[in-house]
């Protein structure tokens, strides 16, 4: 498919943070952009506001002529559209051309020199820091992000097209319609064996991706992971790699080893050793663009974050509000560590939403394992996203496996109430789902903290 032939681009799905990345690409290409979403987001509110046409009712009466014709008109669909919905349907049947996002990242990025971050966790706080990176050097990028960076308060970057950013997700084998010249692997822990079925199979699917990487290209590991590729870690000998770590005031302060140099006294701002790891690839993939080493190394220290990533919501001397995507035992493990770093001997409150029956199912021991590291849990009801329920599968489920006494399943009408009445000194809210619209009004209700 040529995309220059393509006039109107309809997204079925568009107010998915990675959908709604490509639908501010191609209207910022000036094509004919519009789609359907079930429900309004400030996402979509963003697009709207953008000039594209969004619906939130299922059916082709709202849907625009432009959009009608079937050889200029491209369809794309995010992988949580049912195949029974009318408007996918209605598509299909007339011949239009449809494609998965991963297949129009793949179209979009084939004639550029692409960067793409894969792994199980990390991907999107990678990519972010990597954008960052390229455009405090002067690099011609476009960059389609997971999530929303809060130093360009978008999800999608356009500063030319030489160079491209992408997250390289593992879900439904994405990834695989990619053929970066650089590439990363953050991890490989079990996930999606909705999917996948085993881990094996995950694996292979990652094995596949690192073969993807075009000839004379570079791939990145971290350390220890079954792949070879060129190696990062934190103190542990690998090509690129993060020594002599000190925490002062809240700051990673370290050297920081290539191949060819050290560089010293380098600074990182964002808590956990995961973000750690995460700022020395997407160093170590910048340096593959001829980004000189220690501008670099002076732009890791500007990068502030991504929305709902270790976001301090509230950080006071009394209390801290700490909000995170985490929706994996590995990454709330990683979330807990950060705190334990960060923010020693302190009483600390999670609130978790779970994401995913199968992801509960398939590790309801290890989530109950890692959230009675906290000192206290507050437990919403599962998240179920794209699924439909599975018998036994529930948040009273989990909360039996956590040994935490300090536990309690709570909806989100009294989650506030339950907040005030533990008065913890670090709450941090984590999830996929929905939990992400709660985290302004926990934040105006907690008048105390202010």
């Amino acid at each position: 498919m040529d995309l220059k032939n393509i006039n109107s681009v309809y997204f079925i799905g568009i107010g998915g943070i990675g959908m709604s990345a490509l639908a501010r690409y191609f209207k910022f290409m000036n094509k004919n952009v519009a789609g359907y979403d079930r429900t309004e987001t400030p996402l979509t509110r963003e697009l709207a506001e953008l000039g594209i046409a969004i619906h939130y009712r299922d059916g082709m009466e709202q849907v625009a002529p432009d959009f009608l014709e079937v050889d200029t008109t491209l369809v794309v669909h995010t992988p949580a559209v049912p195949k029974d919905h009318s408007q996918y349907r209605y598509f299909r049947d007339k011949g239009f051309e449809i494609k998965k996002r991963s297949e129009v990242l793949g179209l979009v990025t084939k004639n550029t020199f692409c960067l793409a971050v894969a792994g199980t966790h990390g991907k999107t706080t990678t990519s972010c820091i990597l954008a960052h990176l390229l455009k405090e050097t002067g690099t011609p990028l476009t960059a389609f992000l997971g999530g929303v960076s809060e130093d360009f308060n978008s999800n999608f970057l356009f500063e030319g097209n030489d160079y491209s950013v992408v997250e390289a997700d593992e879900f439904d084998r994405s990834f695989l319609h990619l053929a970066p010249n650089v590439a990363c692997i953050t991890s490989m822990d079990a996930d999606h064996l909705d999917i996948y079925g085993d881990v094996s199979e995950l694996h292979r699917s990652f094995r596949e991706f690192a073969e993807k990487v075009k000839p004379g290209g570079t791939l990145f590991v971290r350390n220890g992971l079954p792949i070879a590729g060129i190696t990062y870690g934190i103190e542990d000998g690998s090509d690129y790699c993060i020594r002599n770590l000190k925490i002062e005031h809240g700051t990673y302060i370290f050297d920081l080893g290539t191949p060819e140099t050290t560089l010293t006294g380098v600074k990182f701002n964002k808590p956990g050793r995961h973000n750690l790891l995460n700022g020395l690839v997407a160093f170590a993939m910048a340096v593959q663009t001829g980004s000189p080493s220690y501008r670099l190394a002076e732009a890791l220290e500007t990068f502030k974050g991504v929305q709902r990533r270790f976001s301090y919501k509230i950080k006071s001397d009394d209390f801290i509000f700490i909000d995170d995507y985490a929706h994996h035992p590995t990454e709330i493990d990683a979330i807990y560590g950060a705190i334990a770093e960060m923010h020693p001997d302190k009483k600390v409150l999670v609130v978790f939403q779970p994401h995913l029956f199968s992801r509960t199912k398939d590790f309801v021991d290890e989530f109950a394992e890692n959230l009675s590291k906290f000192d206290s849990i507050l437990l919403l009801d599962i998240y179920p996203a794209r699924e439909k329920p599975m018998d036994g599968v529930t948040s009273e489920w989990l909360l039996e496996k956590i040994a935490n006494p300090n536990k309690k399943l709570v909806q989100k009408s009294s989650l506030i109430h339950e907040i005030k009445e533990q008065r913890p000194e670090v709450l941090v809210t984590l999830g996929a789902g929905d939990i992400g619209l709660e985290i302004a009004r926990i934040k105006k209700e907690l008048d105390y903290a202010d």
